[in-house]
Parts: C-alpha cells; structure tokens; sequence
C-alpha cells in the first residue's frame, strides 16, 4: 500500500481471539511484523536487530510485503472457527466488518500492477478474497484469466504460481462459481500433465528448461495442497489419489529427526540437498498439506507432522531450539555454515548428487549455522495450519509457547 492518509491510520489487523498458545505466539510476533506507514506486514523481520536502538527490524520489499502480507490474512481468516471444516458449513467470523483486514487487503492487491508480483501471489489474492468474502480487484482477475488463456504464459509458469492459482481459483469456485471452473480445470490439467511425475509422485519446477528436474520442497506443497483443495471442492478422486503418493512419497523422503528436506531430483525421486531445513516447513507448510493427508488415511501423515514439528525445539542436527520467544518468532532455518549468501554451492552439490544418483543426507555437512530473520508469511501459515484446531494439543499447547 502506498503511503497514503488512510494507509498511515492502519492498525495491525489481528484483533481476533487466539485459540491456543501457539496461535497467540504467532499474533505477538507478527504484530512486531506490522508496518502501520506501509498498511502491511515486512519483508524481513531481523532477529539479529530485534534489539538494537537506532537498526529497525523491519526490511521491507514492495511486492514481497504484499504478498506476505495476504499469506497471513489467509492465516487470520481462520480465526474463530470453532473447528475443522467449519468454514464450509458458513461458521466463520464475517470478517468483511473489519475495515483494517478489507483496507490491507485492497492495498496489497494493488501491488498486481508490479511486474515484480509473481502469478503465484495472484492466485493468493483469490484465494484470501473468496475466504474473507472480499471481490478481489479487476486488475487481479484479469491477470488470473489472462494468464490461464495463454499457453505461451502457463509453460513459463513454476509449480508453485500453478498450485497457489489451482488453490485461488477452487477457493472462487467455492465462493462464487461462473467463470472460474474452466479456470480451473485448465490450471489443473496442466499441473497434471506438465508437473508430475507419476513414477516418483514429486512434482517438477517447472514445464521446461534445465531446472525443471530440480525441485524445491515448497513446490511440492503448493502442488500437493492445490489437488487437495481441487479434489475435495469437486469430488475428483483421482485428485486427491494424487496428492496421498506425492505426500506418502514426501513422509518416506522426510529426515531421521523430522527434517522436511529443501532440495529434490524429481526424475530420480530423491533428495540431493537437505539444506536449508527451513522453520516454516516443520510448523507451518508441511502440516498445511499433511492434515489433508490424515483426513485422506495416508500412513505415516500424523506422524510425519508431529516429528516435523517436534524438530523446533531441539531434537535437530544442530541440537538448539528455533523459538524466539522474546519476539514471538522463529529462527528462518538452519543452513551450511558459508552459504547464507550464496545459493551456487547447492546448485552444484545437487546437480553432482544428481550425476551420481546419490541421495543427501542430513548429516553429511561441515557445519550449520541459524539464519537470523523471521518472516511474516511463516507465522501466517501456522495461523491457517493451526488456527481453529484442538487436535494436536501437543502441539499447539506446549509450554514453550505459554
């Protein structure tokens, strides 16, 4: 949002009840998050700076805030459900009467016009407008459609802009129907078709070009998440069939200690780099897909979710908890020691591993250091994952959180 009258008024949106002590952790630290001149939560909270007098915190990045800052309306728009799948039986908080969650998220719509605002943030846009009951704007749809009308446009898209646009426009469907089920269907016939891989059930980066064949674990959540969301909005089975391998798959790739692994060669189905073990994953991203899979008798689901979980207080390689609980947060992720800043040695450590048909391990490192930086959409997907829930309440209520 542009710093407009009405976007310096702006109050940090979150005046809604915690149902847990995990939840209201993550309200404390995203209220730390919030930028009032901007009307959005930061790109980048620095842990590192929580504490400096003169440094803020809070850096931020135009369309990234945006975005960001609609992972974590996603996340509030669960708040005060009384249980799960309580949305679809009309339960949900008529958030619509609350003009700072309506007035942030016209002002990170606004943010379509950015060529920097990835299609991937476009289907988020429809997705947390259909779940707030909000019209996303003009300028959103018509990127969406044009998108999804173009297969120029939909080869050059990732996994993750076709999964976030499958969850955004079954999210539509679901809310207001017309045009959006031939979206749809053409989003997920080309996830289907140019994504998958049947014999390994991961999920490629992309259509074509050479990194294709490597695939990050966010693709296979987004991917996975949106054939969930596809399957059960439609009854399509075969969706859902779908989504259980990819997530038996991901449970049987996942580390020793609960480690959801960072880097995949998906025409091998193996893991080729362990790192970055990143917090969102363990408590946020892996149980968004994970408690589809549970509810759909995957084996291993629960458990794979706990252990991920269990892996923020210490039982990792490093042996150091990832709560920042003066701040309400999370250390980012555990990442090789010399690599915070760059990316090439993995690209090169995964294409050898590759090459070699080796799969990683979460052992084999030279050290580990903390990235010392939280960000806002981590604590907004443990608000969708766990807002409204009281099944894991050894989970959500333990005393670290308190």
């Amino acid at each position: 949002m542009s710093g407009s009258a009405s976007a310096m008024t702006l109050e940090h949106p979150t005046a809604l009840q915690a149902d847990s002590a995990l939840i209201a952790y993550a309200l404390r630290g995203l209220s730390r998050c919030w930028v009032p001149e901007r009307g959005r939560y930061s790109h980048i909270y620095r842990l590192d700076a929580a504490e400096s007098a003169t440094d803020s915190p809070n850096l931020s990045v135009p369309e990234s805030d945006a975005f960001y800052t609609l992972n974590v309306l996603l996340g509030l728009s669960r708040l005060g459900q009384s249980e799960p799948g309580s949305e679809a039986r009309g339960e949900l908080p008529d958030l619509r009467q609350t003009p700072d969650l309506r007035q942030t998220y016209e002002g990170c719509c606004r943010e379509a016009g950015n060529p920097r605002f990835r299609p991937y943030a476009h289907g988020m846009a429809l997705w947390v407008g259909a779940r707030l009951g909000l019209a996303p704007p003009e300028l959103v749809l018509d990127r969406v459609l044009a998108v999804a009308a173009d297969r120029h446009a939909l080869a050059r898209l990732t996994a993750q802009d076709v999964g976030m646009l499958i969850s955004g426009t079954t999210a539509m469907n679901v809310a207001d129907g017309g045009i959006w089920r031939p979206v749809t269907e053409t989003l997920v016939e080309h996830l289907r078709q140019r994504y998958h891989n049947p014999a390994t059930g991961l999920f490629y980066n992309q259509a074509t070009g050479p990194r294709r064949w490597f695939s990050s674990f966010a693709s296979q959540v987004y991917s996975t998440l949106a054939l969930y969301h596809y399957g059960e909005a439609f009854g399509a089975d075969w969706a859902i069939g779908i989504a259980n391998d990819t997530a038996a798959r991901l449970i049987a790739l996942q580390g020793s200690r609960g480690e959801w692994p960072w880097f995949y060669y998906v025409p091998g189905g193996r893991v080729v780099d362990f790192y970055e073990i990143y917090s969102v994953h363990q408590h946020g991203m892996a149980p968004a897909f994970l408690h589809h899979a549970v509810a759909h008798g995957v084996s291993g689901a629960r458990d794979a979710l706990v252990r991920g979980f269990g892996w923020l207080f210490g039982d990792n390689e490093m042996g150091v908890s990832m709560l920042r609980p003066a701040e309400g947060m999370f250390y980012r992720s555990q990442v090789r020691a010399g690599e915070l800043d760059t990316a090439w040695p993995r690209l090169r450590r995964g294409l050898g591993n590759a090459v070699l048909r080796r799969d990683d391990d979460v052992e084999r490192h030279q050290g580990l250091v903390l990235r010392q930086e939280c960000r806002s959409y981590e604590l907004g997907w443990i608000l969708w994952s766990f807002g409204g829930r009281s099944d894991y309440p050894e989970l959500t209520d333990r005393p670290e959180f308190a």
